[in-house]
């Protein structure tokens, strides 16, 4: 089979725009659903040269679903490619959109790519996006570009957006009031990845972290004296011999 890369550049279709790098990340992440049955989701056609590749690229089982604000993209329909049209920030459109679509394996935020624009996108439709699925947001270099209300380090940016996220991925194991307790998003992100112009969200869902030992100790750890007085170790030894009275607790309740 040909790469999206070798497809994309013998494309003579309608009209398509790709930056040079972003071709590695989506055979990392799209490769899995090729030949299969997934369900698709684009933001932001255009002129539709997209759907073409995706489709030689996915084949033709694949579900494509698209999104685009302008009204001609409409044309781009067939039997097996739904195409909605209505804005990414209108959460009234994107309330409607969730009711109509199927759950969604591989969603692509390639639309207007302004700040409220990603961002109320997700908010909206990630809770779309089946258990183990990925929600792939490109171009996301304009967080750093003021016309697209962006700025570096600015609060309320996607790249900004993204990075609490992993703050927030990592709630089972912060206290701080600064971070939001353990919620939705905690538990339904295995994975965050940041590319030039790309950020992939891995979506799992998933418990509380747990580690465990196995084998007999054969040193004495080193404890870094600038380190709290209770070694990492001392603290997971406190914790097993909980867990162990726990359990006979329990055995002995039966």
């Amino acid at each position: 089979m040909r790469s999206l890369k070798e497809i994309f550049e013998s494309h003579t279709g309608r009209l398509l725009h790709k930056w040079d790098h972003y071709f590695e990340v989506y055979e990392r992440y799209f490769s899995p659903y090729r030949g299969t049955k997934a369900n698709i989701l684009e933001i932001g056609i255009s002129h539709g040269g997209s759907l073409e590749m995706w489709r030689e690229y996915f084949g033709n089982e694949v579900n494509l679903f698209a999104v685009d604000v302008i009204p001609e993209c409409k044309q781009f329909e067939d039997e097996k490619t739904r195409v909605f049209i209505g804005s990414q920030e209108d959460e009234a459109f994107l309330a409607q959109l969730k009711s109509k679509l199927p759950e969604i394996d591989l969603l692509i935020d390639d639309g207007g790519h302004t700040m409220r624009q990603q961002i109320v996108t997700f908010n909206n439709l990630f809770s779309r996006v089946k258990d183990r699925g990925i929600y792939l947001v490109e171009d996301t270099h304009t967080s750093y570009w003021g016309q697209y209300h962006g700025g570096y380090k600015k609060k309320g940016s996607f790249i900004e957006f993204s990075k609490d996220m992993v703050d927030q991925m990592h709630a089972w194991h912060i206290n701080n009031e600064k971070v939001q307790p353990v919620n939705s998003i905690t538990e339904n992100i295995a994975g965050i990845s940041f590319y030039d112009s790309i950020v992939v969200f891995e979506k799992k869902r998933r418990k509380e972290p747990s580690h465990s030992m196995r084998g007999t100790p054969t040193i004495t750890p080193y404890v870094d004296p600038t380190l709290a007085r209770e070694s990492i170790l001392q603290r997971i030894r406190k914790k097993f011999s909980r867990d162990k009275e726990s359990s006979y607790s329990k055995q002995f309740r039966k």
